[in-house]
């Protein structure tokens, strides 16, 4: 009998900003924090604790922290770190597309932002936080090492298989969705945010990467190419979260990983998805009320029709530990894919 399949539900708990417009070290507002417990209701529904991995003007805020502290007192969620370095002390860098991964900064400047935020979630909610999300999935060269000193055993900054190198950030195309470790002594685990490409004509991933890829030139987008190799089900690139995504791709994606050997699921959202207006996904009230009905459907095939189950990233990782000696998992490189 297979193991069932285990689901992980990521929120990057952050700021309210325009999408579209340059960024701004002044777009601090958290005023969307007030309809956080819209999903958090759906997740206590499933049994689902989701990790909420906050920001600086998060977690230096009030109307930003507190509802996160009283689920995780209440034991219904765990928290955990996202740097977005635009808006997290100290400001020495330029203001940059490349800056805004935190992977881009010199190591030591890294290393000092994502202290100081470490140190202000441990102030405000009472426990030091050992998940990590990099802003913008910026992971770099220098964050595992940095992650390794401050006392961190998750990253879940990976998001295979989008490919962020033409606006300066890293190259996940080729990253598998599977748990890896990344430090030479093992000590944390990456599990990435689940997505990949599926359809009739993704027969390998570097096939299809570079298919869609040629699809989405200027001219073929503009003939509307991609849209139509995902209406005929020949070509998808999917993300397993609820922003953009409907139920029955949710659920196509999660059956065709399934087929390829992947066990663990991550599911991601954006906080700020929740109140009309903040994000491109959700405009209005109908956008709000599909979105939400979305997350409740996928959770009720993962959990009641799948057979899954949901974990914290920290019980996921101690789940592997039991299974695999120290180890015993072994370390994969972040550009390596086990996809067919």
């Amino acid at each position: 009998m297979s193991p069932p399949p285990i689901l992980l539900v990521v929120v990057d708990t952050e700021e309210e900003f325009d999408w579209s417009a340059p960024f701004a070290r002044d777009n601090t507002s958290v005023h969307a924090m007030a309809d956080i417990h819209r999903s958090q209701e759906i997740c206590d529904r499933f049994g689902i604790r989701p990790v909420y991995v906050m920001d600086y003007p998060i977690a230096t805020q009030e109307e930003g922290w507190l509802p996160l502290k009283e689920f995780v007192e209440d034991g219904r969620a765990v928290i955990g770190a996202h740097l977005h370095p635009w808006v997290s002390p100290p400001f020495i860098e330029e203001l940059t597309i490349a800056n805004t991964f935190p992977g881009n900064l010199p190591a030591e400047l890294e290393e000092e932002k994502l202290t100081l935020l470490t140190r202000q979630i441990q102030t405000v909610i009472g426990k030091k936080p050992k998940i990590y999300k990099a802003g913008r999935y910026g992971f770099g060269p220098n964050t595992p090492a940095i992650l390794e000193k401050l006392g961190y055993e998750i990253d879940l900054s990976p998001s295979p298989p989008f490919d962020f190198g033409p606006g300066h950030g890293p190259d996940f195309s080729r990253t598998s969705n599977h748990p890896q470790r990344i430090t030479p002594g093992g000590g944390i685990f990456s599990f990435p945010a689940t997505g990949d490409y599926v359809g009739r004509w993704a027969t390998s991933r570097r096939h299809a990467h570079r298919l869609h890829r040629l699809a989405s030139t200027p001219l073929l987008s503009a003939l509307r190419l991609p849209g139509i190799l995902s209406r005929f089900r020949l070509l998808e690139r999917i993300r397993l979260s609820p922003e953009g995504h409907s139920p029955d791709e949710l659920e196509r994606l999660t059956v065709a990983l399934i087929r390829r050997g992947l066990n663990v699921f991550s599911l991601t959202l954006h906080s700020p998805t929740l109140r009309p207006g903040c994000t491109p996904y959700v405009k209005n009230k109908e956008d709000l009320n599909r979105f939400l009905k979305t997350l409740g459907q996928y959770f009720h095939f993962f959990i009641n029709s799948l057979g899954g189950i949901a974990l914290t990233p920290l019980e996921l990782k101690m789940r592997l530990e039991a299974l695999t000696p120290h180890c015993g998992l072994a370390m994969h490189n972040l550009n390596e894919t086990t996809s067919p």
